[in-house]
């Protein structure tokens, strides 16, 4: 009975462990630099742009690494071209990592560990655009599997002619 549980324990053990430890905003920005006339124009639909970027590292804690996803949105008046808001929130995350092997730590951290923070990262968003006196602000569902996918085959594309 005890060389079952030493299998076990052997197994729990060597089982892979991928955990969000903590989640956290590192920077936060509203800017509503043409308040109040932006709220009193009427036209179109507004421009938008919508930039994000995605940052980890390995931290000093064994096996945790951390995730930044920042992103900044920019919004102006199609009429005018006045700006009516720009957000910009680097939000970050404290993963766990254990147990998995050294190929699949870059999709994991560039894919699965994005994936769980955004639905948070986009509720900060629309809240901030809310409090600034605007209707909530809701980016698209980002295909993080995708934008991994092509940053590898740029990054072959590119080796390949050096």
């Amino acid at each position: 009975m005890s060389d079952e549980q030493a299998g076990t324990a052997a197994q729990e053990q060597a089982a892979p462990v991928f955990r969000l430890q903590k989640m956290y905003v590192k920077d936060l920005s509203f800017e509503n630099p043409n308040a109040p006339d932006v709220f009193l124009e009427k036209g179109g639909e507004p421009k938008v742009d919508v930039n994000l970027g995605l940052k980890h590292r390995k931290l000093e804690a064994e096996d945790h690494y951390e995730v930044t996803l920042a992103i900044t949105v920019k919004v102006t008046a199609s009429t005018s071209g006045k700006s009516l808001f720009l957000i910009e929130v680097e939000h970050a995350g404290v993963f766990l990592l254990k147990n998995i092997p050294a190929e699949h730590i870059p999709p994991v951290l560039s894919v699965e560990c994005p994936a769980l923070l955004f639905p948070f990262t986009r509720q900060l968003i629309s809240q901030a655009s809310v409090d600034g006196g605007f209707i909530p602000f809701l980016m698209e569902p980002v295909n993080f599997l995708a934008l991994y996918e092509n940053s590898r085959r740029q990054q072959a594309a590119e080796g390949a002619k050096q």
